[in-house]
């Protein structure tokens, strides 16, 4: 797939396609070809991924490394292809691209590409996105599992929640069937069990917390400020917006010394 069709493919933003189509003329992919390819095989993409950061040095906004992964992403298309994939899910997948640059901006208010550390997951077909919820093949202690990512934009509702699943069963069953039966983990703030006492027993968050049994719960985690707050873990947190009910809660908690963490658990049967 030519990387112009792609752009078309996930919505990137206009800004981002003139950017980038300036920066096709400057990067040599002859000379970076390798650290593509290994950045499409999850064994090595994350080597290949700190390699080549290093090799592009002065990448204002990260530019470079968004033009490379997105390179990989039109070429991890001919996989998807063979293996009977639908377009829809590889252009669900591959939209994080736009949806991580709009994420960023709101957080910093900067055109700034800083998720290349966790999208040669998405190149090397190791997450889909499949309806509103996605989907990473991964080893945890030794066997074979599907960890769950909520993205930002995922409506959350029990129902559109139950619809992912149950399309996802139908697509690992298909395409990657050594993942059959497998256990489904998240590792998230929104298992939190400091979360209960603050939503209504009809929490959409809630209701996807029963789903699970929660193994373990690290209130040393502060990832959650930069989910639920939309700006960077480090904000003094008397700056953190109240937009929300449940960010002026959190809030109050962060002021008061608390914090939410996160918790890691294994979807009931």
């Amino acid at each position: 797939m030519k990387i112009t069709e792609l752009f078309q493919m996930i919505d990137l933003q206009p800004e981002m396609i003139e950017k980038l189509g300036a920066l096709s003329f400057q990067i040599d992919i002859k000379k970076i070809d390798g650290y593509l390819n290994r950045m499409m095989d999850i064994t090595t993409a994350q080597e290949a991924y700190k390699e080549l950061k290093e090799y592009l040095n002065e990448d204002a906004n990260q530019m470079q490394m968004l033009f490379c992964q997105l390179k990989c992403a039109g070429r991890v298309y001919d996989k998807y292809q063979s293996m009977g994939i639908p377009d829809s899910v590889f252009a669900a997948t591959m939209k994080c691209f736009k949806r991580f640059l709009d994420e960023c901006a709101v957080k910093t208010g900067r055109s700034y590409f800083d998720r290349g550390w966790w999208t040669y997951r998405q190149i090397s077909m190791r997450i889909f996105r499949i309806g509103d919820l996605e989907y990473e093949l991964k080893e945890y202690d030794g066997e074979k599992v599907i960890a769950i990512h909520i993205p930002s934009d995922a409506i959350f509702s029990g129902d559109m929640v139950d619809d992912s699943f149950r399309r996802a069963e139908v697509f690992f069953k298909t395409y990657f069937p050594e993942y059959t039966d497998t256990k489904y983990i998240c590792n998230s703030w929104l298992l939190s069990p400091e979360l209960k006492p603050l939503l209504s027993n009809q929490s959409h968050i809630l209701d996807f917390q029963r789903r699970f049994e929660i193994v373990k719960v690290n209130k040393e985690d502060y990832g959650y400020i930069e989910w639920l707050f939309q700006k960077p873990e480090d904000t003094a947190y008397e700056k953190l917006p109240e937009h929300t009910s449940l960010q002026r809660k959190v809030k109050r908690l962060l002021l008061e010394g608390e914090s939410i963490g996160s918790a890691y658990g294994i979807m009931k049967l």
